[in-house]
């Protein structure tokens, strides 16, 4: 960027010609190392006080905007907002606007020098934002995320300061200069590096897309939640497909050339990654089917819980004391599944309680039958019943039944609630409750004499 393309009244001093090497993308050429003294020159004017004023009330305005826009939206996307407002993409894109319309206003009235530096710091701003909050937004729960977050942001900044610096052409020749024969063409590294560049900005590109399809398709009140998780996963995997190949194309790599790996890839689903292949048939077939749906209570392999999430690959199970288990899908289609809220909520439990030999069980079922539905998750129709189960040793054993139509909060602490009930009950009529009795015989042996 020369001081003439930047709109400095202050013409730059002799220098050495430019680098000839073109800069990728259409970006203008760095200013040389002569031109700081003229935009330093440039910066102690007093017209850089008017363009402080002037950028500081463009930022000011973009920010009051975007909290604004927050404040009215219910549920704000997290890509355009962030999660304070400041920190979403809108911001910095807004403001480079902004700092855009006012160095075009500017350009003929005084030396522009502040509009210089910000353009493109804002610029690097809004790009470092859209990778950060769109890989946030794509892979939540990724550790990596943050890795590469940190990496994109070193090589934006890093490229502004060699841009700025007039180091950039300088940076693009010599990678050019380094370059290697493969397959017969000749790749610089320039060229590799170039590529790379365009396909992550391909691949953030079909991620911010596929996460604005996820989130319309899965937002309250739009149809069935299990036919939008289908059409969400089925969405993401099919722009991901076509995210690789533009970012192949993108990156220089020829589609022909896949020819090959397609054939391996078969080859290694059809002999190594039968498992993998039949867990993502199996999470589109459970979602199609609707055999189970996010919020089912079920129980597999010993473990029950509420399905929290139906990936294409595997399900959450959540138990009610916090732990999650990952199930594979084929797990879902192979063996026994037992789903408690399938076709009724209403779940059977029973409590049992042994009561002595003599006990007038004729009054006393009745009144714990009375006691039992006292309680608040136990339900009325079907009504709780008591019944003498067995006639054990140590008392005569009773087991009371009762229902309940929220197993999703859990069934051990609607046990408990009877089980006080009961034991109240009994206190309350003077029931007792058996210890185990046993009989002891002491053989005394006396020493013969």
């Amino acid at each position: 960027m020369t001081a003439a393309a930047s709109g400095a009244a202050v013409a730059p001093a002799a220098s050495a010609p430019a680098s000839s090497v073109a800069l990728p993308y259409g970006l203008p050429a760095a200013a040389s190392f002569s031109d700081f003294g003229a935009w330093f020159d440039a910066l102690m004017q007093p017209s850089s006080l008017a363009e402080l004023a002037v950028l500081a009330l463009v930022v000011g305005a973009a920010f009051v905007f975007v909290r604004w826009l927050r404040t009215r939206s219910t549920k704000p996307r997290r890509i355009w907002f962030g999660d304070r407002g400041f920190d979403g993409v809108l911001f910095p894109v807004l403001a480079l606007l902004g700092a855009l319309a006012a160095r075009h206003a500017l350009l003929g009235v005084m030396p522009i020098a502040v509009f210089r530096v910000a353009i493109p710091v804002l610029l690097s701003l809004a790009l470092i934002r859209i990778g950060v909050r769109v890989l946030r937004v794509a892979f939540p729960a990724s550790a990596t995320v943050r890795v590469v977050e940190r990496s994109i942001s070193w090589f934006v900044w890093g490229l502004l300061v060699l841009w700025l610096t007039g180091l950039l052409p300088l940076v693009m020749e010599q990678l050019e200069s380094v370059h290697w024969k493969v397959g017969g063409a000749d790749v610089s590294l320039r060229s590799l590096i170039e590529g790379a560049i365009s396909a992550v900005a391909v691949m953030v590109l079909m991620l911010w897309l596929s996460a604005s399809i996820e989130a319309y398709l899965l937002k309250e009140g739009v149809g069935n939640l299990s036919v939008r998780k289908i059409a969400a996963n089925a969405t993401r995997a099919i722009l991901l497909l076509v995210g690789i190949l533009l970012a192949l194309s993108a990156a220089g790599i020829p589609l022909a050339a896949l020819s090959v790996l397609g054939g391996a890839v078969g080859v290694g689903i059809g002999l190594g990654l039968q498992k993998l292949a039949a867990n993502y048939v199996s999470g589109f077939v459970i979602l199609a089917e609707r055999s189970l749906r996010i919020g089912d209570v079920v129980k597999l392999d010993g473990f029950e819980g509420r399905i929290s999430d139906i990936h294409t690959r595997y399900t959450l199970i959540r138990a009610l004391n916090g732990r999650e288990s990952i199930v594979p899908n084929e797990m879902l289609i192979t063996q026994r599944v037992e789903n408690l809220t399938a076709a009724d909520p209403m779940v059977s439990l029973d409590t049992k309680v042994v009561v002595a030999y003599g006990t007038d069980l004729d009054a006393l079922l009745p009144e714990l039958a009375k006691a039992i539905a006292v309680v608040p998750r136990v339900i009325a129709d079907p009504g709780p019943g008591v019944q003498v189960s067995s006639l054990a040793a140590d008392g005569i054993e009773l087991t009371a039944g009762f229902w309940i139509d929220d197993p999703e909060n859990g069934q051990g602490n609607a046990r408990s609630d009877v089980n006080l009930a009961v034991l109240a009950c009994l206190k309350r009529l003077g029931v007792e409750i058996p210890y185990p009795q046993r009989d002891v015989r002491l053989e005394v042996r006396r020493p013969a004499r």
